[in-house]
């Protein structure tokens, strides 16, 4: 079974390295999330899309789009709440999970599918790096537990490092939607120049910081 995980921060402490009020970047964080779960259940390779998270608000809109969800009940990090995500979907029959950041909103369905397609040999790892090629938005693994996440600082190096250590296939996969997370107010100056139809440049309309 192959499954999509998507990990999302409660959203009163997402996106604290913007220069923005606390409501304006909970909207924000609440609206890149929607983009992305949406793009998740949009995605054909997957069986399933799994949440986990502590905040409670977005759990539910994530069960009311038909999606798992798992419950860390408070805020664990990011690397442990994954392997705790990952340890529920394996218990429930995963053979290949993808996680998938939350605050990837040009992410698309498609972009999740030619993760699942990097993965089809019975052990491998799949990463879409970040823009400046040095952080990982989205990683395949097959089987899921086959290296742990290592989400942070240098998260693209640090994952290939581990897939060496073990002998693992890894595989790049360049892919510019995702390749765009937000976390300064710079990654939105650039990525309100191209309009697009997600709730995050609505939401960015909104609080006048593009022209929709």
């Amino acid at each position: 079974m192959r499954i999509v995980l998507i990990a999302a921060k409660q959203l009163e402490f997402a996106k604290t390295r913007l220069a923005m009020p606390a409501g304006e970047r909970r909207a924000l964080a609440e609206a890149m999330f929607r983009d992305v779960l949406s793009a998740a259940m949009s995605a054909e390779a997957p069986d399933q899309v799994a949440l986990v998270s502590s905040d409670h608000e977005l759990l539910a809109m994530a069960r009311a789009a038909g999606a798992m969800t798992i419950d860390e009940r408070f805020p664990r990090g990011l690397n442990a709440a994954v392997r705790l995500g990952t340890e529920a979907l394996i218990a429930e029959g995963a053979k290949t999970v993808c996680v998938v950041l939350s605050d990837i909103p040009l992410v698309t369905g498609a972009d999740i599918d030619a993760m699942f397609a990097a993965t089809h040999d019975e052990q491998g790892v799949a990463l879409a790096p970040s823009r400046e090629l040095s952080g990982t938005n989205m990683i395949a693994r097959r089987p899921p537990d086959v290296i742990a996440t290592r989400f942070g600082r240098h998260s693209l190096m640090r994952h290939l490092e581990s897939c060496e250590q073990a002998g693992i296939r890894c595989e790049i996969v360049r892919l510019s939607g995702p390749s765009m997370d937000l976390d300064l107010m710079s990654d939105l100056a650039d990525f309100v120049r191209i309009p697009s139809s997600t709730h995050t440049f609505n939401q960015l309309s909104r609080l006048g910081l593009a022209q929709a």
